[in-house]
């Protein structure tokens, strides 16, 4: 999935490549992709997009009129850059492409979506606070008011465990499952641990390593071209996606606790102590 880093390179991106250019079509292929009705995808052709902006994992591009066409990836969409689109629409069919935005120049991006559940999300909105998702959304992380002692406020009597909490994206906007492996291994805090049992030493550890994390993935990803951030997310990771192989930092084997529908990967000499953790649905945190 798409998290804070990457879709913060697509915004800039699209950024470079939209803004100024007027978009002339619009063109659903996939009938679950479209969550809004009103205003119709038919009233930005012909609007030149003034802005992109970031919110979470949301993408909002602005037009001239003030409408938002905003965009979720999910977990298994994309978004496919095209110097040159095809000529002639699109087919509906059971291939990944869900959308097409064609510009005045010729070119434009695709939206695709792999797989089965077709997550992938665009509302055609006037103001970004009219999808729920959005609405519901907590603070940026990397906004320049997120600061520890907010960040403390957060999490304190959060009786979730530490994993959960991060992913929540009505608590902290825009970190998904990659990157919160990411984010307790440079703390060196097991995933379970409860959010609040943080000591203060600890809720600064976090902290630090929140920011740190997202700010390197952002940097690393910064002027990289959209199909190719996928590749640069994946080369910059530590612990996840990869167990079985070493931990970069102490070598220890980097391990698995699988759910129904996803799984975490860390390193147990870093962040548990040494001790394997049990599946989560068979135990509780190995402290």
């Amino acid at each position: 999935m798409p998290e804070l880093p990457e879709v913060e390179a697509l915004k800039d991106f699209l950024t470079e490549h939209l803004v100024g250019h007027e978009i002339v079509r619009v063109l659903p292929v996939a009938i679950s992709v479209l969550k809004t009705y009103d205003p119709p995808l038919a009233a930005v052709e012909g609007q030149a997009v003034t802005g992109v902006r970031r919110h979470g994992k949301f993408l909002d591009l602005e037009t001239a009129d003030g409408l938002h066409l905003v965009t979720h990836l999910a977990r298994a969409g994309w978004l496919h850059w095209k110097d040159r689109l095809p000529d002639g629409p699109p087919r509906p069919g059971k291939g990944p492409l869900a959308l097409r935005v064609a510009l005045e120049t010729g070119e434009g991006f695709d939206l695709t979506e792999a797989g089965t559940q077709k997550r992938l999300a665009v509302y055609l909105v006037r103001d970004p606070g009219e999808v729920p998702g959005v609405a519901r959304l907590g603070p940026d992380p990397l906004a320049a008011d997120f600061d520890e002692e907010r960040f403390a406020a957060l999490l304190s009597g959060e009786r979730r465990q530490l994993k959960g909490a991060l992913r929540d994206q009505s608590l902290i906007a825009g970190v998904g499952n990659a990157y919160s492996d990411e984010i307790l291994h440079a703390a060196r805090m097991s995933p379970f641990k409860l959010a609040a049992s943080l000591t203060p030493e600890e809720t600064h550890l976090l902290y630090e390593a929140l920011r740190s994390t997202l700010t390197e993935a952002v940097e690393r990803s910064r002027g990289v071209a959209a199909g190719r951030l996928k590749a640069e997310k994946r080369s910059g990771l530590r612990v996840h996606g990869r167990t079985g192989e070493p931990c970069p930092v102490c070598g220890d084997t980097v391990r698995e606790v699988s759910f129904s529908d996803s799984s975490l990967q860390y390193c147990p000499t870093c962040q548990t102590g040494g001790k394997p953790l049990a599946d989560r649905r068979m135990s509780r945190l190995l402290k």
